[in-house]
């Protein structure tokens, strides 16, 4: 009997590409948990237990950074090596790399193939997706080299060579990828003042979270091969604009005067300070600055910062810009009795206004109802359980802490942490995948009923 091929086998059951998606998201979160699990992914005389090594695995796959374990301390250098590697994979998912293996091997990719590779990416198209799959991995290596060479030259004057080398990728992969993992137990607290390595990270984090259909887009209208930009990536260029900034203003100003954030730091300290957790609160996870200590007004803009997320398409989590902005733009169209949601003297679908409205909608209903479950079985706080939440089902990592070097989670129960792994999957894989799926072929009846009257507001 001849062996089926991986290919032939989902074929044979007749999978879709959602499904697909979700079944390798398991199957590489699987081989993280036992891989985690071994004796020497710990450090010496510490035991990494099955349930924190499946978060943990999770949180990377995810590229969350929340960590129920101090990763510099209590885990080996093995154990951090399969970290940065379900990193890696969780960034760019694991469709890329099963595509770039196909093509090194001389296999042909298929239409069911292309079809997962678009759900990965968000792209509009099924035309050049091969190509489009090649050009991420080579600015994936590139911006991540790039990014690791010169952390590597900032992390050599505190650190060996090896290990400042080893360090400046870590970081680097991390902060493209979204992860918000860190070798150092503080994040990058002891590197607030530092330019080189803020300056660095935040553009690593830009980079990942803007989507690669933005700028393979940008590079098309570099060469001249387009006559202009695109109404995604425009809208998601000024989202992304306005947000950074007005999210640094707002940290700067709520913080300023608290003694145990911005207070005590010099002007351009407490500048750079903002504008860099105003970036990292969008799934980046690095934070310069001690998460527990802010202002509760903060922590709720940061909230809303997680909740809203990066762009499609690109490494991080969240409802995504675009997502906010299509909102933003049909609640404003309604203000002003307008029957079409238009922007840039386009007009939007219909359908897009429902499913960005749905995908928040079964965003907030997540984070509303595990909020609500965790208040009741582990007894902390609405602040902290509520920012907890709204962080793993963004896949952002920032967290209030448990006191120590590890995040809130690592104080929850099983049950507790379990559903916050949940979240992160969720959170990950997207409830427009999980969700808007059953929206995305629209059944046009025959028919329609008679328009009734309804009472609203």
């Amino acid at each position: 009997m001849n062996e089926a091929t991986f290919t032939d086998r989902i074929r044979a059951f007749q999978l879709t590409p959602t499904q697909i998606l979700v079944i390798g998201f398991a199957s590489v979160i699987t081989v993280g948990t036992i891989l985690l699990s071994l004796p020497f992914a710990a450090a010496g005389g510490r035991v990494i237990a099955p349930l924190d090594a499946l978060f943990t695995a999770t949180s990377a796959i995810c590229v969350t950074g929340l960590i129920v374990k101090d990763t510099p301390v209590d885990f080996s250098l093995f154990g951090q090596t399969v970290i940065l590697v379900l990193i890696q994979i969780g960034g760019l998912g694991y469709m890329t790399f099963s595509t770039i293996m196909a093509i090194v091997m001389g296999k042909r990719i298929g239409l069911r193939e292309r079809l997962v590779i678009q759900e990965t990416f968000s792209t509009f198209t099924l035309e050049g997706l091969v190509r489009f799959t090649i050009g991420i991995i080579q600015f994936t290596v590139i911006a991540e080299l790039i990014g690791a060479a010169i952390l590597t030259f900032r992390f050599v004057q505190d650190h060996p060579p090896i290990e400042a080398a080893y360090l400046g990728l870590f970081h680097s992969v991390s902060a493209f990828n979204n992860a918000g993992f860190s070798l150092f137990s503080d994040s990058l607290i002891s590197y607030r003042g530092d330019w080189t390595v803020n300056a660095v990270i935040l553009v690593l984090i830009v980079l990942g979270g803007l989507g690669f259909l933005v700028f393979h887009d940008i590079l098309r209208r570099v060469k001249k091969e387009g006559l202009r930009l695109s109404l995604h990536t425009k809208v998601v260029l000024i989202t992304s604009l306005i947000l950074i900034l007005l999210g640094s203003a707002t940290f700067f100003l709520f913080e300023r005067q608290n003694p145990t954030s911005l207070a005590p730091l010099p002007l351009r300290e407490q500048v750079l300070a903002s504008v860099f957790q105003s970036v990292a609160a969008r799934t980046g996870g690095f934070n310069t600055v001690e998460i527990g200590a802010l202002t509760t007004p903060t922590l709720y803009m940061i909230v809303l910062l997680m909740f809203i997320g990066a762009s499609p398409g690109g490494t991080g989590g969240g409802i995504k810009t675009s997502t906010f902005a299509v909102m933003a733009i049909g609640l404003w169209s309604t203000m002003r009795a307008k029957e079409d949601v238009t922007i840039f003297y386009r007009r939007l679908s219909p359908l897009v206004v429902a499913k960005a409205f749905f995908l928040a909608s079964l965003a907030m209903i997540l984070i509303t109802g595990v909020t609500l479950v965790l208040l009741y079985s582990d007894h902390l706080t609405l602040q902290k359980t509520l920012f907890e939440v709204a962080s793993a089902t963004g896949t952002v990592g920032f967290s209030t802490g448990d006191g120590g070097t590890r995040s809130l989670a690592a104080l929850f129960s099983d049950f507790g942490k379990s559903l916050l792994i949940l979240c992160m999957v969720l959170g990950r894989i997207g409830p427009l995948v999980i969700g808007v799926t059953a929206l995305s072929h629209v059944q046009r009846s025959r028919y329609r009923y008679p328009e009734g009257k309804l009472m609203i507001g």
